[in-house]
């Protein structure tokens, strides 16, 4: 489990200077107004579209495996609001692990905290569900700053970058786990504490099942969900940090404990899981992570999605 790192001096060397300019540029823009920020955001997401045309090309199948009877023109839309997402997707990390507590507040609605603490007198762990949304580096910033969790992710190749990430991240949090350590997360469960997880990529063949995720009827689906939640015994809570219109801020939406999970098949149980985060993208579809190949992985012998 990763605690508050320490600054170690090997981090000045030459080779992460580039990332430290990077870092201090995105410092300093995200002390701007944010209405400012949330125009350089969607403009900036818009402008790249541009230059990275194989995403755009990445966004435009996915949303057409998933949603075929969609009209091509709304398609269309929706992966320029997706490249707006982007944009501000960028902005949000800096404010994620820059902002003081008390602006991340001015900025958010939170809704049902009840739920949070209905686990928490059932003296249950909590499995937070989320999915990949632009907006997860600050929907996870202002959870923690009322409900401090433990949060799941996969270390940063470039160590500085890691530094940083996991710094900002436990501004609010108490602790962090390797997405790879289930022992851990377990063990945590057990001991009543929140595990923010997310269970909506494409992680490989290895503990996964196919299962059906929208119109795609077999999507690679990790079972790390059916394992946490036979064995911790938690109560999942699914919630949506989604951007609201217009830069007028953003709203976390905690819902309802999910009521009689299947623990009895992987299968059955990625396949219910599967619902949950269907509903959540539907809140917010155009907030969510369309750019990455969420289908690379195909059962043996059939042909690749893209």
């Amino acid at each position: 489990m990763t605690q508050v790192p320490t600054f170690n001096r090997s981090l000045l060397h030459p080779r992460y200077w580039p990332t430290w300019i990077g870092l201090g540029l995105l410092y300093l823009l995200v002390l701007l107004p944010y209405p400012l920020i949330y125009k350089m955001g969607c403009g900036i997401g818009r402008f790249s579209m541009r230059f990275v045309k194989r995403r755009s090309c990445i966004a435009q199948r996915n949303l057409e495996l998933c949603f075929p009877d969609m009209p091509q023109s709304q398609r269309d839309q929706l992966v320029v609001k997706n490249f707006e997402s982007v944009g501000m997707g960028l902005f949000e990390t800096g404010m994620a692990w820059f902002w003081p507590d008390w602006r991340i507040e001015r900025w958010f609605k939170v809704s049902g905290l009840e739920h949070i603490q209905k686990a928490r007198d059932n003296q249950q762990g909590v499995l937070l569900i989320g999915v990949h949304f632009l907006t997860l580096e600050l929907g996870a910033r202002i959870f923690g700053i009322h409900n401090p969790g433990i949060g799941v992710y996969r270390p940063h190749d470039n160590k500085l970058m890691d530094w940083v990430q996991t710094k900002g991240r436990m501004r609010s949090n108490k602790a962090m786990l390797d997405r790879k350590d289930l022992k851990g997360m377990i063990r945590s469960l057990k001991q009543g504490d929140i595990i923010w997880y997310a269970p909506d990529h494409d992680y490989g063949p290895r503990a996964s099942v196919f299962v059906p995720f929208f119109a795609v009827d077999k999507a690679a689906t990790t079972t790390g969900t059916y394992l946490l939640a036979r064995m911790g015994k938690p109560a999942i809570i699914p919630f949506t940090p989604r951007r609201l219109p217009g830069g007028k801020g953003y709203e976390l939406l905690l819902h309802p404990a999910v009521e009689n999970f299947p623990l009895e098949d992987e299968v059955v149980a990625a396949t219910y899981m599967n619902k949950v985060v269907e509903h959540e993208i539907k809140l917010a579809p155009e907030q969510y992570m369309w750019l990455h190949r969420r289908f690379k992985t195909r059962p043996e012998g059939e042909p690749s999605l893209y």
